[in-house]
């Protein structure tokens, strides 16, 4: 009998699966009253730290939608922290880092050795899922992109946008040098992290480039994917890695080892499909805004992708993006009761 993990890994090796399997960014927490529950007695911070709560984080979504494929529950700032730039939630909403990193500073005040050390929680949280799991659901992890960290690190938190000048981005046009040393250090460090993630019994992990659209579109190879595909080539083909950016920025990793490219709900996923190859994955697209609406929005949606993608190899369903904190229950049910429908037969 196929199960979520056998589904998963025939769409990464781009064979026939009897439906698309699934997964949503974001969907651990947030939406689930037992989430809620849980955050009633415990912080975000505690719970992505402490190995036991973060299994009952990742879990519930399983249990309560039986996706596919979990994700461990945990954040793509750990790694600053375990470098000495620690993170928290401001009360008004957004991140607040503890201090700016500037460009003089990156090596003397970040502590760059061994940092799985200080990130022994997420495999050890690993651990207790895949065992949970019983193989019968895929497990992924993932690590933010290097160019995502940065412009954290380098801004402080804060909500990011293009609206203001970048310090990142002025730090590569100032001193491209130094960035690319900095940016370098951070890749081999993300590095790092994916492997310890991969001596655990995952199937898969993604690197989310965010904040991609805060590249400029002529310097986003320089600013953000070679040092994606740096990290690619160390973690080496045998490790099927997913990519996810935003807007176009995928084209960029047509020729790299990415095996997934994830894209969001403005790009068109068979043209993404196509232009890869038959050899290797998709992910995507819905709008998360759907999850916000009404179910009937989410059935006939989901439906219109199915059908584009029908007949696909390499198709994994997700979203374009990390599930709202204001998605309801409903749509998510909605979402599921369709992707379990026969397949229908394309309208004309």
């Amino acid at each position: 009998m196929v199960n979520g993990k056998k589904r998963f890994l025939s769409a990464l090796r781009c064979e026939e699966v009897d439906r698309p399997p699934i997964w949503l960014m974001r969907q651990a927490g947030r939406v689930l009253p037992e989430y809620r529950a849980l955050r009633e007695t415990h912080s975000f911070l505690e719970m992505v730290r402490t190995p036991e709560l973060c299994t009952e984080v990742t879990l519930q979504p399983i249990q309560r939608f039986n996706f596919d494929v979990a994700i461990i529950f945990s954040d793509i700032l750990v790694i600053p922290e375990a470098l000495g730039q620690g993170y928290s939630f401001r009360t008004q909403g957004g991140i607040a880092m503890d201090f700016v990193l500037n460009p003089d500073d990156f090596q003397s005040r970040l502590n760059w050795k061994n940092i799985t050390d200080r990130l022994g929680y997420v495999s050890q949280a690993l651990n207790r899922v895949h065992d949970k799991l019983n193989g019968k659901n895929a497990l992924i992890g993932f690590s933010g992109s290097p160019w995502t960290l940065a412009c954290f690190m380098t801004e402080g938190g804060g909500r990011l946008d293009a609206s203001k000048p970048l310090r990142a981005l002025q730090w590569y046009q100032e001193k491209p040098a130094e960035f690319d040393a900095f940016m370098s250090l951070l890749a081999d460090a993300v590095t790092e992290y994916l492997l310890m993630q991969w001596s655990t019994p995952i199937d898969s992990a993604q690197i989310f480039d965010s904040l991609s659209p805060l590249a400029p579109e002529e310097l986003y190879w320089e600013l953000s994917g070679k040092y994606i595909e740096r990290i690619l080539k160390n973690l080496g083909k045998e490790r099927p890695m997913i990519v996810y950016s935003k807007a176009e920025a995928w084209n960029s990793y047509i020729s790299t080892p990415a095996h997934v490219l994830s894209v969001d709900w403005t790009q068109s996923l068979p043209s993404v499909k196509q232009a890869i190859g038959p050899n290797r994955c998709v992910q995507g697209n819905l709008n998360p805004l759907l999850l916000t609406q009404s179910p009937e929005d989410v059935r006939l949606a989901t439906r219109s992708l199915l059908q584009q993608m029908r007949g696909v190899n390499g198709f994994i369903l997700n979203l374009g993006h990390g599930v709202l904190p204001n998605s309801k229950v409903e749509c998510i049910e909605a979402l599921m009761s369709e992707l379990s429908k026969p397949a229908r037969e394309p309208e004309h």
